[in-house]
Formats: structure tokens, sequence, C-alpha cells
């Protein structure tokens, strides 16, 4: 054996780890003397004694390269890497096989190892050996989606303890996980606690201490009843009879019909084992295959599921500017709209405040008219007064401009009471929400439109609502003014106006109805609308009611027209209660 001193250590970068190699060697001495060579030259070793540790070690994490000794206990170098290679896990794991055999080399290429070393071998031709492997590793399957090592599950059933405990040392050295179990009861138990985890079960079909044939039909029976089960509909496991040294037909065709997939002599022990390898080695295949495939059906699916949220993204892209456009245009629209609905409704509000200003001028024509022509009697009377002073008619002239003085104070008082409910008005016409008086508003407008209303139509008020309320002041200045003067204008020969305030849990209603012709039930949906009208032509804009319906829609009420008691109309206005 040279002296390591040809071979340099490994250069890496500063961040990248050291290779991590699993070393298999029962011997301690040689193990500590192999670690350190390992070591010296930059790797990092982690040691198993024996191949089964080496297995359930590589179920935790991978290393970059496995050296194995060929001589193991339990476990030999071939079987140890028949197993590595079963396992998509570990199937390309590189493995280097140690062994001092004549044919050694044979043996350990023959098992599935990458390369041979001897152990008498130059221990610089080792580490050349392995960065030699190193160097061609891609990197193996190590994540969520690979499913961990696992050594085949073996039920061992049989009534003697001595061929149990026999059999189940072959196939543990196999490297197969083994049970025992030495009856009916102990067999079915064992296969009721493990469930579907067993792979192989063997059962002496000539057990001394129970009927084999009737145990192997129950455990086919319970394996019939969990494949019935299971959606991927693979067997549950493997069952292996095992007779005399030359069973019988007759005992064959029994054994097969209980449900035993294989029937092998008991004197062969050598030929069990391979069997019960073959078994295993063809679950543990399926399993990994039905694994693949079901993860390349879940990434087919994913990569459908991407490729139609791309479609669907550029759809959504598309649809996304054309819907832009579409806004951009609707937006444009509706300035317009909302432009030419601002001129028309400014141009109703001027032709009602032109038709307000004519009424009002002609009440404060008519007092201001009898004060000029009163004013005109008191001067000549005062003049006569002033020219007879010792006249004995100037009690009773004194008297006459008294009288005329108070007709003319009651003119001044209605021109008065005009002005300041033109200023209510006025104020009413303000945009901002504030707490308003209902019956002083209502008054306000009914003063406001008496030249319309004059003696022939009668007004009634019932108050019994909310005195305040909270509203923007237009609501009572054009809708109440705008129903007001419709409810006068139905009734040219005279009526009842009738106006009440009521107040409901929800909202604060106002009433008002008359005892016109009132509105036909087809025409009542329409009479909301922009420019429709029942006046003759040039007798309204029609947008008295739709400015109306503006409004109240504004403060999120109704506006709402129904029969009234005297069979006119009558017109109901809510605004939802708010606690001032």
């Amino acid at each position: 054996m040279s002296e390591p001193s040809a071979e340099p250590p490994i250069t890496r970068t500063p961040t990248e780890p050291p290779p991590r190699l699993l070393l298999v060697e029962d011997s301690e001495t040689q193990a500590l003397e192999l670690r350190l060579l390992l070591e010296s030259r930059g790797f990092a070793v982690e040691r198993c004694a024996t191949a089964e540790a080496a297995l359930d070690h590589l179920n935790t994490r991978l290393p970059d390269l496995v050296v194995a000794d060929h001589h193991l206990p339990g476990m030999n170098g071939d079987e140890f890497a028949r197993q590595l290679r079963l396992s998509l896990r570990t199937r390309a794991l590189p493995l280097l096989m140690l062994t001092g055999a004549r044919d050694g080399e044979r043996q350990g290429l023959e098992s599935g190892a990458d390369a041979y070393v001897a152990k008498s071998a130059d221990r610089d031709l080792l580490v050349l050996r392995i960065r030699a492997l190193l160097r061609e590793r891609t990197g193996g399957p190590d994540g969520p989606g690979v499913s961990a090592f696992r050594r085949g599950r073996v039920l061992v059933i049989d009534g003697s303890a001595t061929y149990r405990t026999f059999l189940a040392g072959l196939l543990a050295h196999e490297g197969h996980e083994v049970a025992t179990a030495d009856g009916h009861a102990t067999a079915l138990a064992a296969l009721d606690a493990a469930g579907a985890a067993f792979d192989c079960v063997t059962i002496d079909l000539l057990g001394a201490t129970y009927d084999g044939l009737a145990l192997c039909r129950a455990i086919s029976d319970g394996r019939r009843a969990a494949l019935a089960g299971r959606e991927s509909g693979a067997p549950t496991f493997q069952v292996v009879g095992i007779a005399g040294t030359m069973p019988t037909k007759d005992f064959l065709v029994a054994a097969f019909a209980a449900g035993a997939d294989d029937v092998v002599s008991k004197s062969d022990g050598e030929v069990l084992v391979l069997r019960v390898r073959s078994l295993v080695r063809r679950k543990l295949l399926e399993e990994d295959n039905r694994r693949i495939a079901s993860e390349f059906g879940e990434r087919e699916r994913a990569l459908e599921r991407a490729r139609a949220e791309a479609e669907a993204a550029e759809a959504r892209a598309a649809l996304a500017g054309a819907l832009e456009q579409a806004n951009a245009d609707l937006a444009t629209a509706n300035r317009k709209l909302t432009d030419a609905q601002a001129k028309l409704v400014q141009a109703a509000k001027m032709a009602s405040l032109g038709e307000l200003v004519a009424g009002i001028a002609h009440e404060i024509n008519n007092p201001l008219a009898f004060i000029l022509a009163h004013q005109g009697t008191v001067e000549r009377v005062l003049g006569e007064v002033v020219a007879e002073p010792d006249s004995p008619d100037n009690p009773r002239r004194l008297g006459k401009c008294g009288d005329r003085v108070g007709a003319m104070r009651m003119g001044l008082t209605r021109i008065q009471d005009l002005v300041l409910n033109l200023r209510k008005f006025s104020r009413l016409d303000e945009g901002e929400r504030t707490r308003v008086h209902v019956p002083e508003a209502i008054e306000t407008v009914l003063a406001l439109i008496q030249h319309k209303l004059g003696d022939r139509i009668a007004v009634v008020r019932d108050f019994a609502g909310r005195p305040e309320i909270h509203c923007t002041p237009a609501l009572l200045n054009q809708v109440v003014m705008n129903i007001l003067g419709n409810a006068a204008d139905a009734m040219p020969d005279g009526g009842t106006i009738t106006i009440e305030t009521r107040l409901t849990p929800e909202a604060d209603l106002i009433r008002i109805s008359d005892t016109g012709p009132g509105i036909p039930e087809a025409l009542r949906e329409k009479i909301f609308e922009p420019f429709f009208t029942t006046k003759p032509v040039g007798s309204g804009t029609g947008l008295g009611l739709a400015i109306a319906y503006s409004v109240v829609q504004a403060h999120s009420g109704s506006l709402g027209v129904e029969a009234a008691p005297g069979g006119g109309a009558c017109f109901v206005i809510g605004i939802p209660r708010q606690t001032d």
C-alpha cells in the first residue's frame, strides 16, 4: 500500500461545499484509514458499518458518491448495489465497490457498481477513480417529487421456530425488512396491523399447527378486499407458498386455488430467496412506474393549465385594451350628455323662474296700484284740509285719510310678505344639505305660487311628520313647487290640494294629492322621463318632474305617483331618515 502523496487536494471556491461521500465499511480499522485519507484530500465523509444502516441513511439525504466494501455482514455488496438501483432516488447515485476477492471486479460490476477498486490497490488510484465518478455526476433526483428509498417488506409465516428464524435470516441478508408469524391468528393480526405495508408473504402450506391452505385462502380474501378499495389497482402483496420437497399436482392446484402466487419447495432455500427477490423487485419497480406516470400526468396537467392561463391572459389583455377604449368613448359620451342635460335643466329652471317672476310681478302690481290710487286721494284731502283749516268737514276728511293710509299699509305689508317669501325661496335653492323646516318651506312655496292657486283652489295642510329634516333646500324648492304647479294646472276649474307629512321607521314622507283628473296608470311610468308632458304644445317643457325625480334620487330617496283618494293624482316623496 503506497503513501497518499501523489494526488493533490481538491481545489474549490470558498463558497463551494466539499463533495460528500458515504463510506460503507464494517472494519473499524479500514474505515478509519480510508476516512482519514479521503478527508485529507478534501472530501466530507460519513460512515455506516452495514448495508442496512446505509440504506436507512440514504433516506435522510443523498451523498455525492458511495464507497462500499463488497464483503459486509448481513446484506453483502452485491445485494446492496441491487437495492440502490431499484429506487429512482438512488438509481443514478455513483457506487464504487471495494473488494479483495480474485474475481472481485466481475462481482462488483455485475451487481450494479459503477467502478471497482481492489482493497490492495494504490490509494492514489482510489482517489482518482472517485474524482472521475464525481466529474461524471450530473446530479440525481433528490426533492419533494422523488420517493424515499424503500426496502422490501416480507412476512414469514411458519410454525417451526427453527425454519422461521433460518428463512428470516436469508431474507434479511438480501436487504429485506422481515417480520414473522407462527400461526393463523398472529399472521392475520400482522397483516391487519400493517395494512398493505408488506410486499411479499411466505406461508408454510404444510404447517403442523395450522391449516396452511385455509390460512392462504383467508389471506387471499383479505388481499382481494384491500385491492377492491384501492384506486391504483396494484396488488397489495404477493403470496409465496412453501411446500414439501416434491408437491403433487393436486396439491399445487389447491395451493393456487387458495390464492398463492407461487409455490416453492421448502428444501430449496436459495430458490425461495431468489423468487422473493424477484417478486419484491417487480413490485417496487411497479410502484416507481406508477408514481412516475402520476408525476408526468400532473406535469402535463400543470402545463395545460399554464397554457390555458397564458391564453386567458392574452385574451384579457386584448379585452382590457378594447374595454379601455370603450370606457374612454363612454366617458366622452357621458360628458357630452351631462353637459346637454345641465343645459336642459338650466333652461327648465329659467322657464320656471320666468313663470314665477311673472306671477310675483302680478301679485306686487295689484297692491302697488291700490297704494298709488289711495296716495292720490290722501294728498288731495290733505290739501283741502290745509286750504280750509277751519272747515267743519276737516274731521271727516282726516278720517277718510286715515282709512286710506290703513289700506295703503295693508298693500305694503302684502308686498313685504312677497319679498320675504322670495328671499326664503332663494335660500331654498342652496345646494348644501342642512336642517330644513318643512312646514315653513312649504308655506313659502305656496305663497309664491298663490297667483296660480287663487281663490279657486283650496289647500289642506296636515303636517304630522317631523317638522325638520336633513336635506338640500332644493328638495322643497324644485320638487314641491313643480308638483304643486302641475296640480294647479290640472284643475283649471278649481279643486283641492292636500299636503301631508308623515313619519315612518325608514323615511320622512311628503304626500301631495289633488282632486284633478289624475294620471292614467299606463302613463305613470313615463311621467318622470325627460320631455314627456301631457300639456298642450308650447305649454310645458316636460322637464319639471324629471328634475324633481333627479333631486329625490340625489337624496337616495323615492318619488312615486298613485291614485289619490279623491280620484286625482297623489305624489309621494320619500327621504330616508337620518338621525340629526
